[in-house]
């Protein structure tokens, strides 16, 4: 069974993602915020990693640098899943250090399909 972990400082975003995907059988473990989620992705490396870009304290987008520079979980998928869908957004997360971007708000009928091809890519 593969392992998420999905980091987003909105509690509904995570409640929905875990039950769309955990009904695709993936095991979601969630954090809401950037440093507890790096902190679980050390003590227990994820198959992959959802990581939301707007978040208060340390964004996505330097989250993700912090985890890039740590040997342990550097090689994790990183896919942002993120609302920030303007001109150039893409682009910015994946010079950034992320591997595929997922715009909000999410598809429920494909959002497991999307996760499921950047596992496929590990």
């Amino acid at each position: 069974m593969p392992r998420i972990l999905y980091i987003d400082d909105d509690l509904s975003n995570r409640l929905l993602v875990r039950r769309v995907l955990g009904a695709s059988g993936m095991d979601v473990e969630d954090a809401d915020n950037a440093r507890t989620g790096i902190q679980k992705a050390v003590s227990n490396p994820p198959d992959l990693i959802l990581m939301d870009i707007s978040m208060p304290d340390m964004d996505g987008l330097a989250a993700t640098a912090e985890i890039r520079s740590m040997p342990i979980i550097c090689e994790i998928p990183i896919i942002a899943l993120t609302a920030n869908v303007m001109q150039g957004d893409r682009e910015r997360t994946l010079s950034a250090g992320c591997d595929g971007y997922i715009g909000k708000p999410i598809d429920v009928d494909t959002f497991a399909e999307q996760v499921s091809q950047y596992l496929k890519l590990r």
